[in-house]
Formats: C-alpha cells, structure tokens, sequence
C-alpha cells in the first residue's frame, strides 16, 4: 500500500463538475493499493499517517501531527501510484489491485485513520474519474509504502 501524503491549506475532489469533499488545514492522502496488500498494511499505513509529525510547532519545527493542529483528512484513491515505467514510454498498472480486492482494503483504510487520527476523514469515490484541487503547504509531500517498513 503506497501513500503520497500531502500536508495542505487546503484540497477538494470534484467529480463531474460537482464537489465531493473540501477539506481546509490538514492532509491530503493519494492511496495506492496493490494486489498483495492485506489488512496489516492498512493498520500500519493509517497508524503511520495519524502519527506522523509534519506540521509546524511553535519554533517552525516539524514536531506537530493532524491530530495534534485537529487539521482535516481528505483520501483519494489513486491506482496510477503503482505504475511500472521500466519497459518503453507506456506505464504499467498489472501490481495495482483490481476492485474487488482495492475497494475493501480502500475503506479499511478510511475507517483505521479515522480511528487513529481521531479525526473524520473525507474521501472521493474509488475508481471515478476525479479533479483534485489543493494548495500544497510548504511544500511538504512524503511518500510512503508498507513495503518499506525497515
């Protein structure tokens, strides 16, 4: 399960014209899921993002999580994350999960960092074509993958 985690002033999904989700200060999680994640990434992953320490403190420290500013959580599920681009100039999606097995594991997520975090969380729609607006605070963007817990 890979993450680009976006620390934001603010970000929306629209899908067909018509707003889904705004959220203000906080995160904006693009998730990819493969087809070998389970629901212990999930776990680690949320518990990971809840936690993580990338909004300022007093002295401009990175020393503050989502949970601690009470910032907001917007996730949107982004397959394109798992694209192999070794062979020729066309990516490859064949790692990133079918439905059937992504969306389960998508709303597993959703419900575990809504635990960790505290905090409610807002989504797009799995598997819809969605325009996402943000503005990137920082810029702070960080990439994660359960695979690389060490």
């Amino acid at each position: 399960m890979r993450a680009v985690i976006q620390r934001v002033s603010q970000a929306s999904v629209t899908i067909n014209g018509l707003e889904k989700a705004r959220i203000g200060l906080g995160l904006l999680i693009l998730l990819g899921i493969e087809h070998e994640d389970e629901p212990e990434d999930a776990e680690w992953l949320s518990k990971k993002i809840a936690a993580m320490r990338i909004f300022s403190d007093e002295a401009g420290l990175m020393n503050r999580s989502v949970q601690d500013i009470h910032g907001e959580l917007l996730v949107v599920s982004q397959f394109t994350l798992h694209a192999s681009t070794k062979k020729g100039n066309r990516p490859s999606f064949i790692r990133a999960a079918r439905p059937e097995h992504a969306i389960p594991l998508y709303e597993l997520f959703v419900h575990l960092l809504e635990r960790n975090s505290g905090r409610p969380v807002k989504t797009g729609v799995f598997g819809e074509d969605m325009k996402v607006h943000l503005v990137n605070d920082g810029p702070v963007t960080i990439w994660i993958d359960s695979r690389n817990r060490e």
